[in-house]
Parts: structure tokens; sequence; C-alpha cells
């Protein structure tokens, strides 16, 4: 029996590819997120910026304790099972009315993974409407080949490659994702999806996390970290990322380094140029 998803959410999620909203975290606990995340930013007299956005659980332990939340963890384990790894959490910050976007891409082209059963889950800490650039999907476009993308490096992608889909995609076929802070979305890895400026006067802040099987292997890197979440790890095809005692716990920071620059190691695999930063 599922843990915590309906039936018809599983349906949705296996047929379209995504299901959303699921209420996390309530006011309080967002409040409290935002408020460590933005004291740090002003400790440091600036944004989130380059490898502080990847890897985040190994620098911030209120990160990782989101990582390991329950709620998150029964929705995963509806579509996935009971062993899960979290490949990644990312931070997608697009600060009030700029020109910050995502083009439509699929993740699968870029991660080196072999599973196509990685859950995406995107956790909203400020509102994720229509003017502050939500997450769009494209139902169903996670069956079958992946499509073809190409590197635009476009300024104020916020992707790496600035990868995107090298056909067209339909408009009027795709669907919006809003989220009111403490919500979720969950999305198959293959999944296309984008988002457009954040047109608002907030910030609009979101945490993504990336889940999936032990089972699944990296094919692309050489050597890659994931966090045993929850159940057993029976395969051990990735090194398990230490869990940090407190924020910038040394043994985790050092992880971090070479964690993230694994990373930017398999996403930049076979690109014409590197940015400096991930």
């Amino acid at each position: 029996m599922p843990k915590i998803l309906p039936s018809q959410a599983i349906e949705q999620y296996q047929c379209d590819g995504y299901y959303f909203p699921l209420k996390v975290l309530d006011d309080n606990e967002v409040t409290a997120s935002r408020a460590q995340l933005e004291r740090f930013e002003k400790s440091q007299d600036q944004p989130l910026a380059g490898a502080q956005r990847n890897k985040s659980h190994l620098l911030f332990k209120w990160v990782d304790d989101l990582m390991r939340h329950n709620t998150i963890l029964d929705a995963v384990e509806d579509l996935i099972g009971p062993d899960l790894l979290c490949w990644n959490t990312l931070f997608w910050i697009k600060e009030a009315n700029s020109g910050s976007f995502v083009s439509w891409h699929q993740d699968l082209r870029y991660w080196g993974l072999d599973t196509a059963d990685l859950v995406s889950v995107w956790l909203a800490l400020s509102p994720a409407n229509l003017a502050s650039g939500c997450m769009r999907v494209l139902p169903g476009s996670h069956q079958g080949e992946l499509l073809p993308h190409k590197d635009e490096y476009a300024d104020g992608n916020l992707l790496t490659r600035g990868q995107e889909i090298a056909v067209e995609v339909d408009e009027d076929q795709t669907v919006a994702m809003p989220l009111n802070p403490g919500e979720i979305s969950l999305h198959n890895v293959r999944l296309a999806h984008a988002s457009s400026p954040n047109q608002s006067a907030d910030r609009r802040i979101g945490l993504s996390l990336h889940y999936m099987p032990t089972k699944s292997k990296q094919i692309v890197g050489e050597w890659d970290s994931a966090a045993l979440v929850r159940g057993e790890d029976r395969y051990g095809h990735f090194k398990h990322a230490p869990q940090p005692a407190k924020d910038f716990d040394p043994v985790a920071v050092e992880f971090h380094r070479q964690a993230t620059d694994a990373v930017r190691e398999i996403l930049f695999t076979d690109a014409e140029k590197v940015r400096p930063t991930i």
C-alpha cells in the first residue's frame, strides 16, 4: 500500500511524468528554512553562488534535514521503492524582477545516470507561480527516446551549459506547476521542463532534490557520490556522502569539494566550452 500518495497521483506520475502539489512544510518551517538561507547569504554579502548551489546538503545541515524529510521520502518511496539514494540537491533562485530562466531540457541527457526511475522533487521556499516563473512541463515526454539537445550558453540561463531541446516545444501542450511555499512537485528525470523569468517583487526560491533507487549507476563519470536516505544500499555504486553534524562541517565541506568537482566533470562531458563554476 502507498505510504502517502493516492493511487491517482501515482497513476498520473507514471502516465504523464509528474505530480503536484504535495504539502510538506508548514508556514513556520518555510520561514525558518528561508531565514537560514538568507542569513548565510547576508553573512557573505551575496546570494548563493557557484558550487554553493550544488550538493548543498553537504554545506548546510538544515538542507540535509530537508533531504531526509519523511513526507518527501514517503512520496518518493511510493514511486520508486524503499531503498533510496539522493544524488543531488540544488538551489534554483531567481531574484525579483530578474531575467533568469531555465530552457526546455531533459535532465537525463546530461546526468550520466543509467536510471529512468529518478524522481526530482522541487520544494518551494517562496511563491512559485506564473508571475515568478514556476516550472512548466511537457506531459508524457518522459516516455520514448530522449529528445535532441543543443548547448546555447545564453545569458540568464540557470542551466550549466544553457542546454535546450533542439526541436520546437508546443507551448499549448505544456502544463504549469505553481506551488505555494512549503509545497513540492515531483517529476521524472526524463520529463521535459522549463521555467520563465521572475516578474514578481519577491525572490523565487526553490530547492530540487534528486532521488533514485540504490541499484542506479553512474555511467559517464569515474567517481560519483550520493546520500543514502532510506533503506539499504546492497549495490555500492556510489560513494556515500557524510551527514553533516552542523553547517560547514569540515568533513562534509571537503567531501563537497570532491563531489561537486565530479558532478562538474559529468555535466560538461563532451561540451564545447565550460563555464567557470556550476
